[in-house]
């Protein structure tokens, strides 16, 4: 048998990785992306899209193409009680109400113009890494053999790759049942967004376009055995005990369903093979955090796997990986729990969220709660003490000798990049200019707003992950700690 050859072979034809795919080319990497799928399905999936995931869509030119196929909604939600996002720092103050379905095309076709594709009814059969490579065995009509540096397994919650690896996945089991179904109503209700908690769980009705809508009902007082098939009757009947009303639902699109099991991996790598995405972490999908978590997961590991496999990145980059992503996902599976908590039934629960609607109406915890469902508070623990350090590059105006642009649009490329602002210069960069695109600007105001901080004056220099962090920031021109930053996360001096 002839075995093939790539890079990096990546499990699961999903938004996740799809991302991990791009980002991969973008850094000049070869890419064979499987799934065990006969073809993509269709299925409308996940409903959503919150600012740091555009940000990240912007930052790869991408978010031009989803905001005509979305619809804003300025307001979010923590366990069913309304978050205001108009007020955040970021250009997108709102979450985008977009299909998964649409998201999986988008991305099918950047990653097809950047020379990656989806090879379907190629199941992972199974692995063998050695220190030079790993070689995945895929099943499905046209087995086959595959010879790589890296797996990475983005197959979701019952991933293979993970199981095959041996990566335990802990946390809780079910408590609850939720039931999904994106349907047309003859009598729909007369708000686009519709929603009440009643006897022994709660619905909502989401409408996407004028002619269709989202369906939830949550049950708390039953849990459905895993594998079975969830009917559009059986959903009908369900939504309609605890609405009281069908809304005319009919002509089903999808229908699914969903518990509140949180499990998140032990490890995000074992030797040769990591994980991302679902295949990591799920969790209850409260907030709609779930996809984006996993496409913000794709970001982080594409730059650096690209760094590793062109050999000019720090040998420890890829743990990094885990140490980031890890407790941002352990976090997620923290507040969907105790979302979980605050949508049940009943006396004692109803007098939680009198009280936590009362807090919630004080900026101070409204601002927390909202800029961690968005994820745009994230701080990774990178060295340095300017506050800036850690968090996402905010979108600044931005003057250069071309003209005007953005923060985000300097990142299209995917590389790292040294912004010196306001006449500010530095030789520090002597070393890594083969791998750092530095871009001198002026900044087009006196300060910069960051969730969690407030108002920072606008820095002297700053440099910029590919995926959009700052690696070192600093008020003070010619500051030594550049070099630091640099070696760290771009490797030695050539």
């Amino acid at each position: 048998m002839v075995v093939e050859t790539t890079d990096v072979v990546i499990a699961g034809g999903g938004p996740v990785g799809l991302m991990l795919a791009c980002e991969l080319r973008l850094a000049g990497v070869e890419v064979t992306l499987v799934d065990g799928l006969r073809a993509r399905t269709g299925a409308s999936r996940a409903g959503g899209i919150h600012a740091r995931t555009m940000e990240i869509f912007d930052q790869r030119g991408l978010l031009e193409r989803l905001l005509p196929q979305g619809r804003p909604i300025q307001a979010g939600h923590f366990g069913g009680l309304p978050l205001d996002f108009t007020d955040f720092p970021t250009r997108h103050p709102y979450m985008l109400a977009v299909l998964q379905s649409a998201i999986e095309r988008e991305l099918d076709q950047r990653a097809a113009e950047l020379g990656a594709s989806v090879h379907w009814a190629s199941p992972v059969a199974g692995f063998d890494s050695d220190t030079a490579g790993i070689e995945v065995g895929l099943g499905g009509p046209n087995p086959r053999s595959i010879r790589a540096a890296y797996l990475v397994g983005c197959d979701g919650g019952r991933s293979v790759v993970r199981k095959l690896a041996g990566i335990e996945f802990t946390g809780t089991d079910a408590t609850m049942t939720g039931m999904i179904a994106d349907v047309e109503l003859s009598d729909p209700p007369a708000e686009a967004f519709f929603g009440q908690r009643r006897g022994a769980g709660d619905f909502s009705a989401v409408q996407f376009q004028p002619d269709w809508y989202r369906l939830v009902v949550q049950r708390h007082d039953r849990v459905l055995e895993r594998g079975i098939e969830l009917s559009f009757e059986n959903f009908r009947a369900n939504f309609t005990e605890i609405a009281g009303t069908d809304f005319g639902m009919h002509s089903p699109r999808w229908v699914t369903r969903y518990s509140d099991a949180a499990r998140l991996a032990d490890r995000y790598r074992a030797g040769r093979v990591l994980l991302a995405g679902d295949a990591a972490h799920i969790h209850y999908p409260a907030g709609g955090q779930g996809l984006n978590m996993g496409v913000q997961d794709a970001v982080n590991l594409g730059w650096k796997l690209g760094a590793t496999l062109r050999g000019n990145a720090p040998a420890d980059i890829l743990d990094t990986y885990e140490t980031e992503r890890r407790p941002i996902a352990a976090r997620v599976l923290h507040n969907t729990r105790a979302q979980t908590a605050l949508s049940r039934s009943g006396a004692h629960t109803d007098a939680l969220r009198d009280i936590m609607s009362d807090l919630i109406d004080l900026d101070e915890v409204r601002q927390r709660l909202g800029h961690m469902i968005t994820a745009l508070d994230i701080r990774y623990d990178i060295k340095g003490d300017h506050p800036l350090t850690g968090r996402r590059i905010p979108d600044a105006d931005l003057t250069t000798a071309t003209g005007d642009t953005r923060a985000h649009e300097l990142l299209r490329a995917a590389r790292p990049i040294l912004l010196l602002l306001n006449g500010t210069e530095t030789s520090s960069v002597t070393g890594w200019d083969d791998r750092v695109d530095v871009v001198r600007a002026t900044a087009r105001t006196e300060y910069w707003v960051i969730p969690r901080v407030g108002k920072i004056p606008t820095p002297a220099a700053v440099l910029i992950r590919p995926d959009g962090y700052v690696a070192y920031a600093t008020t003070a021109p010619g500051d030594e700690g550049l070099t630091d930053a640099l070696t760290a996360w771009i490797g030695t001096a050539s």
